[in-house]
């Protein structure tokens, strides 16, 4: 049974004033108060409606979200105050109906929907036409076949402003088309494209955009997609001159929309198909604002609303994200000068409840037991998100290397540590002479470039990327032990390094005075990999190896600990992935892999964590290097945290016991 909800709303604006003006109509909702940053706009807009509602509770943000009797806020606030609003109100304990975009790109609304999942609240955005009966009649018609096979859509949402001042054409608020209006025909096109494969959505597999660019912000734009099943989709948005319009084409005829977007009277859907007269159904007498506050009612008992998931919202963002891209439209907020902030606005802290630690001689830290590789991050919203969550969560490593993304990924990193201001919390570990350039020479350029580029005098951790066997090993150890006098760097290792070069590395240091190889970063996981997926790479998944690690007790820090996607889509039949395949199929491994699953599912976690957690409990120090891409991906992977595998069980992943 769906409970009554009790509505404020934060942001008593025009869009704001449809929602308190719809949802009498709406089955579960009553509006009971309004917040604002302006007291006195909030009581005018109480004065305004308790006609409709009876008397409003009218305060700042801060007393409305304090206040028990609100269950749920509708945020009708500017794009970039989305998520600081969200994130207080969810920690409030309120539900989030939130205006679209949920966010001003994907790194922020991220952190939203963990924030969410983390809150054990719902959070809706609010595209209100997903929720009227109009789009679900169309989604069913094209998942019934009604236009034969789908082929392409086309769909637009712009308007002509009537004055180029204010939000709309504001940089410093995320103004344009795109992110105000240009979400609605990409999230349609989306929604018709999954209809036509039985799914909800589908996202394309190739955006190409074009459009107008204007005071910093999109006056008018376009994008066509294309999507895995060969059919297309051309969007427009714009500020500065109207296009409204859906029509859907397929193999056996098409649709057409006279309202898609607004929906008010006269909501008609034309269906032409090949052969037969063309007929119109009305669908009428709705009231979407109202709609959508009862689609967060019912997600309150579901999780989720179906109109409008959390993977829907994330996945609409990241096509207006690479819309943007290709228009070279970045916010003030966004670029790499801006002292960004967390995305929830508040302070920085480094949670120490989840996550595990470890020592590294040498190193007068605590090193947290999984490490951030700083590899997959293109923008410094998206790093700033990434980079958040893992210290909230309890991590201190950061790794990175001189030649990721041509330098890009130091110098975000290094944007992250200067404005949070959490050098000396954190443990950076930095990487230099790749092949071609792996001699003494170029890791010393490469060394001062890197801490250049990262903005810090020293890094904790440094390792050679690659070993050139050409160079007597004892040239690298001098190199590596002036760099660590001098303070450059603190306790260094090599990253796929045999262990032979690597014993001769420690001998000849040990012989002439040195400072020795600490630790080693060679791939390791519980997949035993049969090549490894670059030139040059090493790894330590052979029997020999763990002996030698469990002996030595080297520190080591493995990446693709999770084999790279194999506990996750490996399948016997499927050999499409031919580094997948090169390195990984085997019987042994699908074994391995069969046994991850049935462990998985006894401890209620993903086999991507029981990997990981193979790793953590090695008989020799593992602090394994992680390269999620989302947040979601992080939180995948740091649920290896608490999983405590037995000896046996260990043994029984690693195919030397019948049973866990």
């Amino acid at each position: 049974m769906t409970d009554p909800i009790r509505w404020a709303v934060l942001g008593p604006g025009n869009i704001a004033r449809r929602f308190a003006t719809q949802l009498p109509a709406s089955t579960y909702g009553t509006l009971v108060a309004v917040g604002s940053s302006d007291p006195t706009r909030a009581q005018t807009f109480a004065e305004e409606f308790a006609s409709t509602h009876g008397e409003l509770r009218a305060g700042t943000y801060e007393e409305i979200l304090a206040d028990p009797d609100v269950d749920a806020v509708y945020i009708a606030t500017v794009h970039t105050t989305h998520a600081e609003l969200t994130i207080a109100a969810l920690t409030a304990g309120k539900h989030v109906l939130c205006e679209k975009p949920l966010a001003p790109n994907h790194a922020q609304a991220m952190a939203m929907v963990d924030a969410a999942r983390a809150a054990g609240k719902v959070l809706l955005e609010a595209y209100m036409y997903r929720f009227h009966p109009q789009t679900a009649r169309v989604l069913e018609l094209v998942a019934g076949g009604a236009i034969g096979e789908l082929r392409h859509v086309d769909a637009a949402f712009a308007f002509a402003a009537g004055s180029t001042k204010g939000r709309l054409f504001d940089p410093d608020l995320a103004g344009g088309g795109i992110l105000d209006v240009g979400g609605y025909p990409v999230s349609y096109a989306r929604a018709i494209a999954g209809a036509a494969s039985g799914a909800a959505f589908a996202d394309p597999v190739e955006v190409r955009a074009s459009g107008t660019v204007e005071g910093g912000v999109d006056t008018w734009a376009v994008a066509d997609l294309t999507f895995a099943d060969g059919s297309t989709a051309n969007v427009r948005t714009g500020v500065r001159l109207a296009d409204v319009g859906v029509t859907i084409h397929g193999s056996g005829g098409s649709i057409r929309l006279k309202h898609p977007w607004t929906m008010a009277e006269g909501n008609e859907i034309t269906l032409a198909a090949v052969g037969t007269e063309p007929t119109i159904e009305t669908l009428d007498g709705h009231r979407p604002y109202a709609l959508e506050a009862d689609a967060l009612a019912e997600a309150v008992d579901a999780g989720e609303a179906p109109g409008m998931s959390h993977a829907d919202t994330l996945g609409n963002l990241r096509v207006l994200d690479e819309w943007r891209r290709q228009l070279d439209l970045m916010y003030p907020f966004e670029r790499d000068e801006a002292q960004i902030p967390t995305v929830s606005g508040q302070p920085l802290t480094f949670g120490r409840e989840q996550m595990r630690y470890g020592r590294i001689a040498g190193l007068a830290k605590d090193v947290s037991r999984v490490v951030m590789g700083c590899d997959n991050q293109l923008t410094l919203p998206h790093a700033a998100a990434m980079f958040d969550h893992f210290a909230q969560a309890g991590g201190t490593a950061f790794d990175t290397g001189f030649i990721y993304g041509g330098g890009r990924m130091e110098t975000l990193l290094g944007r992250w540590l200067a404005t949070r201001g959490v050098r000396e919390d954190v443990v950076v570990i930095a990487k230099g002479a790749h092949t071609p350039h792996c001699d003494p020479e170029s890791l010393s350029s490469q060394l001062q470039t890197s801490l250049d580029r990262l903005g810090i005098d020293g890094a904790d951790i440094y390792m050679m990327h690659r070993d050139n066997t050409d160079i007597p090993v004892g040239e690298f150890v001098d190199v590596l032990d002036e760099h660590a006098r001098a303070g450059r760097i603190g306790v260094f290792g090599g990253s796929n390094w045999s262990i032979e070069r690597f014993e001769e590395a420690n001998a000849y240091a040990e012989a002439n005075g040195r400072q020795g190889f600490s630790v080693l970063s060679n791939h390791f996981g519980l997949a035993e990999a049969y090549d490894v997926p670059w030139a040059g790479c090493r790894h330590a998944t052979d029997p020999e190896s763990k002996e030698w690690l469990a002996r030595t007790g080297t520190p080591l820090l493995p990446w693709s600990s999770q084999a790279r996607g194999f506990f996750v889509r490996a399948d016997p039949a499927d050999r499409s992935d031919a580094e997948l395949v090169r390195c990984y199929y085997s019987d042994e491994n699908f074994e391995r892999l069969r046994r991850a699953r049935a462990l998985a599912d006894e401890l209620g976690v993903h086999p991507t964590a029981i990997a990981l957690a193979f790793v953590l409990h090695q008989p020799f120090p593992t602090f394994p290097l992680i390269g999620p891409r989302t947040i979601a991906e992080t939180r995948s992977s740091l649920a290896a945290l608490t999983v405590d595998l037995t000896p046996r069980q260990v043994d029984y992943l690693d195919l030397r016991a019948d049973t866990p």
